[in-house]
C-alpha cells in the first residue's frame, strides 16, 4: 500500500476500523508501526478499545481461570489467539516466557510462496490473503505481492517444477514457464548460464515476521485476549486424561482447552504433562544473511528468488538482499539438552561452513560481489521428522493442542494454520484436510531427542531437495523399528524404506549375492525406476507361484469386553455389520460424522467377546486414540495395542495354499474374510487370514514374533518347490493399485466417505445408528460429488515418458475434474495405472452429481498431464477382470530367479 494514499473513512466499515492499531501510550501495548493517516481515523476509538484490553504486566496478579491457555506469544501462537477472539472466543490467556515475539517470531525469510503441494498451499493462501488484509487495514507490515521464480539448474528440476506446475495451475494457481532470455527482465541481477529453466508465480508475497507477529497480537488483545509476559507454563494438569489447567511459575490457572505454541520449547513442554505428549520437533540452525543497501535498482519490487539446486533463497531487503539456505546437511541448533530460555547467547557462531555457500550466491547473483558488508544470523527454527507442521489434538490428552514445528519459515503457515486450529477448537474437529499434518502421526520413537538431532540433519535440506516419489528415503536415524525379519530379509537383497519408523523392505535385488556390499537405492528418476525389473519378478512370483511379503508394520489391536458390550461398541464405531460369526473378518470403515474416514481396518472375530483389529501402519497412534475416544466410562471394554507381537507375513500367489498346506498339515481352503489357527512347521497359534491385499489369492500369517523366524524359514525353503520367492512393498503396492485398492491417507481420508471411494458395499445402513449414519445415508440417497476412478493410461511408452507418481491433474474433454492420488505400474494389464477422484467442471451447471453415467459415458475423453504432457487414460469403476492363475494337474515351473541357499535349517 503506497502510505502516501488517501484513505476515506467512508470506505471502511465500523468494525474495521476498530481493528485498526492504536499507539502504545494509549493502551500500553507494544510499540507498532502505525500509518499517519490510520491514526487520525481511530483516535475516536481509543478508548473503547482500550476498555476491552486486558494487558497484564509480570507484576500484576496472575489470573486464575480461562477457557484456553496459550504457551507462547509467537506469530503461530498469536494467530492462533487472534483467530479463537475472531470467532468470538475471547476468554483466552495468552503465556510467554518472556516478551511477546521473543522466540524466533521476529526473524525469518518473511517469505510466502505458494508453489506447494495442495494441502501446503491451501493454508500458505490464507496467510497471504490475511496479512495483505491487515496491510490494507492501514498496518505497516511490509506485505507486497512481489512474486517468486523458481530455478532449476538441470533437466530433473525442470521436471520436477513443471509436475508442480501441472496440478497448481487448474486448482487456482497463476504459475507460468519463464524462458530463459526473459527471466532477467524479471530480475536484471539474475545469472542466467547455467539455468535449465524456471517457473514465475506472481502471487507470491514477503512480509516482516515481527510486524506481522505483533500485529496479530494487538489485533488479539482489542477482541480480549489477555496477554501475560514473563510467566513460563511448568506443567499442565490433567484429569481423566484431558485439561484441567496448567501450573505456571506465578500460579494454577484453570483451562478447559491448552494450545502449545511454544516453538523451540514445545517438545519440552510436552514431556512436562501427564501423561507426557509427544511432539518430535527439534531446532536446527537455519542461517541467513543481510547485505548493504546496494543500489537504486535494488527495489522492494524485486521477486524472491528460489534457487533449489544450490538450496538458497534470495529476496530484497532495506534495498540490499536476505540470502539464506536450506543446507544439506544442517546442524542442532544447540549442543544442550534442553533449549535455553537465552537462546541467543547459545547459538554457534561459526560461519565459515557457509561460505561455499555464498560463493553459490554471488555466482546466482553477480552483484554480490559488490557488497563490502555481511551480516550472518543464525535464526533457528523447529525442525520435524518428516518435514511437516505438526498440527491438532493430541492422541495423549484430550483438548491438547499443538501448532508447533514451523520448518524454516513460521511466517509462512501461521496465518492459515492459527484458523485451521482455532476452528478445530470450537468445532471439536478439523474444518479441513489436515491429516498430512495431524500430531497423531507420530509414535514414541519420532519423540527421542537422540533422534531428532540425528533427522533433522537431512530433514532442513529436503526442502529444497528433488523427492523422487518412493525412491528418496532418509538416511539417518535408521534402523529402530524392525522386524524380526529384518536382518535376514538385508541378506537377501532387501532395500529397505520407512514408514512409520519401521523398516520395510521396498523391493529385493535379484543378482545380490552373499558377501556383496548391500544394495542400495540407486539414483531417483521420474521415468521408469532402474529397480523395475526386480519388481517385475516379484510380480510373476506372485501370480505365478508364491510370494513372500513382510507386512509386519501394520498396526494391531485387541478390542475385548468381558461380555457382549464388545458388539454394540463397534456396532457404534463402523459403517459395516461387525456381528459376524466367530472365525469370520470383516473390512470396515470408521467413519466420523460427515461420513468422512478415520479408519480403514479389518476385523477378526476371535471370540463372542474378543476381536482382533488391523489398520494401516500410519494409523497406529492414531486410531488407538480415536477408538479409546469412545471406551464406555465403565471400562467394559479394554484395547491391547499389539503391533509389536506379531510378524505378518503375506503368503501370495496361485501356490500358496499348497505351500501352506504342506507345512501345517491342515486344509487350507479356507472361505474368503475368514481365518483359523494353525502349526506352521513347528510354530503354534499362527493366525491365518484369507486374504492378502494385494487382490490375489493366499494368505496373511499373524506370527507370534518369537516364531517368526522359523516361520519364514520354512517358507522359503519348502516353497523353493513352489517358485518362492521374497517380494517387497513397492511391488504390493503396484499390484493394489491395479486391482483398485484404495490407500489410507492418500484415497481415504478424513473428507472422503465409503461411496465416493468405491466401497459402498462395506456400508450397511440397515444397523442400528453408527457414527456417520446419518450423512451416508443422504448421500446414498442423493448421490456423491465425486467419485473414485480406476484409470489406465494409453499412447504412453513407459519405457520413455515421465510416469505419473501422485498428484497429476485429470481432465474430462479438455475441463479440469480432479487429481490422481496415487499411480503405479499395472503388470497384469501392461499398462501404468492410476487412481483418481473426478467430479463435475465449474462449467457444469446442470447438476453436481456424479454417477456411472456422467464417469463411464461415451462421450468422455480422459486425459491427465504429467509434467505438461497429456495422456489419453480409459476409465473404470472396478478394477477390469483378471484371471487367476491354475496350475492344477501339472507340475509348476518357477519364472522367477533363484536365489542361493543361504537359509539357515
Amino acid at each position: 500500500m503506497n502510505t502516501n494514499e488517501e484513505i476515506t473513512e467512508d470506505k471502511r466499515t465500523q468494525k474495521q476500523i476498530e481493528m485498526l492499531p492504536v499507539t502504545q501510550q494509549s493502551c500500553n501495548i507494544l510499540k507498532m508501526p502505525v500509518y499517519p493517516f490510520a491514526k487520525k481515523l481511530i483516535t475516536p476509538l481509543l478508548t473503547k478499545v482500550c476498555n476491552r484490553r486486558n494487558i497484564h504486566n509480570v507484576n500484576d496478579s496472575v489470573l486464575t481461570q480461562a477457557q484456553v491457555v496459550i504457551a507462547g506469544a509467537g506469530v503461530v501462537a498469536n494467530s492462533v489467539a487472534y483467530h479463537l477472539s475472531k470467532y468470538g472466543w475471547n476468554d483466552v490467556l495468552v503465556l510467554e516466557q518472556d516478551k511477546i515475539g521473543s522466540g524466533t517470531s521476529h526473524f525469518g525469510s518473511g517469505t510466502l510462496g505458494l508453489f506447494k503441494p495442495i494441502a501446503d498451499r491451501n493454508i500458505i493462501l490464507y496467510s497471504i490473503k490475511l496479512y495483505k488484509e491487515i496491510e490494507e487495514l492501514g498496518y505497516n507490515t511490509g506485505f507486497k505481492q512481489c512474486g517468486s521464480v523458481y530455478l532449476a539448474q538441470t533437466k530433473d528440476r525442470m521436471i520436477a517444477l513443471k509436475r508442480r506446475m501441472a496440478y497448481n495451475l487448474p486448482t487456482g494457481l497463476h504459475c507460468e514457464l519463464v524462458n530463459i532470455p526473459d527471466l532477467q527482465k524479471l530480475h536484471p541481477y539474475l545469472n542466467i548460464d547455467d539455468l535449465e529453466g524456471a517457473v514465475w508465480v506472481p502471487d507470491d508475497a514477503i512480509a516482516d515476521p515481527k510486524a506481522i507477529c505483533d500485529t496479530l497480537a494487538t489485533l488479539a488483545q482489542s477482541n480480549g485476549v489477555t496477554y501475560m509476559e514473563n510467566c513460563t507454563v511448568q506443567t499442565v494438569l490433567t484429569d481423566n486424561c484431558t485439561v484441567t489447567g496448567v501450573v505456571t511459575d506465578k500460579g494454577e490457572i484453570r483451562c478447559e482447552y491448552f494450545v502449545n505454541c511454544a516453538g523451540m520449547w514445545a517438545r519440552e513442554l510436552g514431556l512436562q504433562c501427564v501423561p507426557p505428549v509427544r511432539i518430535p520437533a527439534y531446532p536446527a540452525e537455519h542461517i541467513y544473511v543481510l547485505t548493504e543497501p546496494m543500489n537504486d535498482q535494488c527495489t522492494d519490487q524485486l521477486p524472491c528468488i528460489r534457487d533449489y539446486d544450490s538450496h538458497t533463497y534470495m529476496r530484497e531487503y532495506n534495498r540490499g538482499f536476505m540470502i539464506g539456505w536450506f543446507e544439506e546437511n544442517a546442524r542442532p541448533a544447540f549442543t544442550q539438552n534442553i533449549v535455553p530460555k537465552n537462546w541467543q547467547q547459545h547459538l554457534q557462531k561459526n560461519v565459515d561452513r557457509f561460505y561455499p555457500h555464498w560463493e553459490k550466491a554471488m555466482k546466482r547473483l553477480p552483484v554480490l560481489r559488490n557488497c563490502t558488508k555481511q551480516k550472518f544470523i543464525n535464526s533457528p527454527d523447529n525442525f520435524t521428522p518428516d518435514g511437516r507442521w505438526i498440527l491438532g489434538e493430541s492422541s495423549e490428552v484430550n483438548n491438547y493442542f499443538v501448532a508447533v514445528g514451523m520448518n524454516g519459515n513460521l511466517l509462512q503457515g501461521a496465518g492459515g494454520i492459527g484458523r485451521a486450529v482455532a476452528e478445530w477448537i470450537i468445532e471439536g474437529k478439523p474444518t479441513q484436510e489436515l491429516l498430512p499434518f495431524n500430531v497423531q502421526r507420530f509414535q514414541d520413537v519420532h519423540n527421542s531427542r537422540r533422534y531428532l538431532k540425528q533427522r533433522i540433519k537431512e530433514v532442513v535440506g529436503r526442502h529444497y531437495s528433488i523427492l523422487y516419489p518412493h525412491q528418496c528415503e532418509y538416511n539417518y536415524a535408521r534402523k529402530l523399528r524392525c522386524s524380526p525379519l529384518y536382518s535376514v530379509l538385508e541378506k537377501r537383497g532387501a532395500v529397505f524404506g520407512i514408514k512409520m519408523a519401521y523398516e520395510r523392505a521396498l523391493y529385493f535385488d535379484s543378482t545380490y549375492q552373499s558377501g556383496d556390499p548391500l544394495p542400495k537405492m540407486p539414483p531417483g528418476s521420474f521415468y521408469k525406476p532402474k529397480f523395475f525389473d526386480f519388481m517385475k519378478e516379484e510380480y510373476l512370483a506372485c501370480r505365478e507361484g508364491v510370494g513372500i511379503i513382510d507386512m509386519s508394520s501394520f498396526s494391531k489391536i485387541e478390542i475385548k469386553s468381558s461380555g457382549t458390550q464388545v458388539i454394540s461398541y463397534l456396532q457404534k464405531l463402523c459403517s459395516n455389520d461387525v456381528n459376524i460369526p466367530v472365525g469370520g473378518i470383516v473390512h470396515t470403515g470408521m467413519q466420523n460424522e460427515i461420513g468422512g474416514y478415520e479408519n480403514d481396518c479389518m476385523l477378526v472375530r476371535q471370540s463372542e467377546n474378543s476381536f482382533f483389529m488391523v489398520s494401516p501402519t500410519s494409523q497406529q497412534t492414531r486410531v488407538y486414540e480415536w477408538i479409546s475416544r469412545y471406551c464406555p466410562k465403565n471400562q467394559s471394554i479394554h484395547l491391547n495395542d499389539v503391533t509389536s507381537m506379531y510378524t505378518v507375513i503375506n503368503v501370495v500367489g496361485p501356490k500358496a495354499a499348497e505351500l501352506l498346506s504342506e507345512l501345517s498339515n491342515s486344509d487350507m481352503a479356507l472361505m474368503p474374510f475368514s481365518y483359523k489357527k494353525v502349526n506352521v512347521g513347528y510354530a503354534s497359534d499362527v493366525m491365518v487370514m484369507s486374504f492378502t491385499h494385494t487382490g490375489e489369492p493366499g494368505y496373511c500369517l499373524y506370527v507370534p514374533s518369537e516364531y517368526a523366524l522359523h516361520v519364514y524359514y520354512r517358507l522359503m525353503t519348502v516353497g523353493k518347490d513352489y517358485g518362492v520367492r521374497d517380494v517387497g512393498t513397492l511391488t504390493q503396492r503396484f499390484m493394489r493399485i491395479e486391482r483398485f485398492i484404495p490407500f489410507w491417507a492418500e484415497e481415504l481420508t478424513n473428507f472422503t466417505t465409503p461411496y465416493e471411494a468405491g466401497n459402498g458395499y462395506s456400508v450397511k445402513l440397515d444397523k442400528s445408528d453408527f457414527i456417520g449414519k446419518k450423512a451416508l445415508q443422504k448421500q446414498k440417497d442423493q448421490g456423491v460429488h465425486r467419485q473414485l476412478v480406476l484409470f489406465h493410461l494409453n499412447d504412453i511408452d513407459p519405457d520413455k515418458d515421465i510416469w505419473p507418481w501422485g498428484g497429476e491433474p485429470l481432465y474430462r474433454n479438455n475441463e479440469f475434474v480432479g487429481t490422481v492420488t496415487s499411480a503405479g505400474y499395472g503388470f497384469t494389464a501392461d499398462k501404468l495405472v492410476c487412481l483418481g477422484f473426478i467430479q463435475r467442471p465449474k462449467s457444469d451447471t446442470t447438476s453436481r452429481i456424479v454417477n456411472a453415467e456422467y464417469s463411464l459415458s461415451r462421450d468422455a475423453v480422459y486425459k491427465v498431464d504429467i509434467a505438461g504432457y497429456k495422456f489419453r487414460l480409459t476409465p473404470y469403476l472396478h478394477a477390469p477382470h483378471i484371471s487367476i492363475v491354475s496350475h492344477q494337474n501339472r507340475r509348476y515351473k518357477p519364472t522367477v530367479v533363484n536365489h542361493s541357499n543361504d537359509v539357515v535349517h
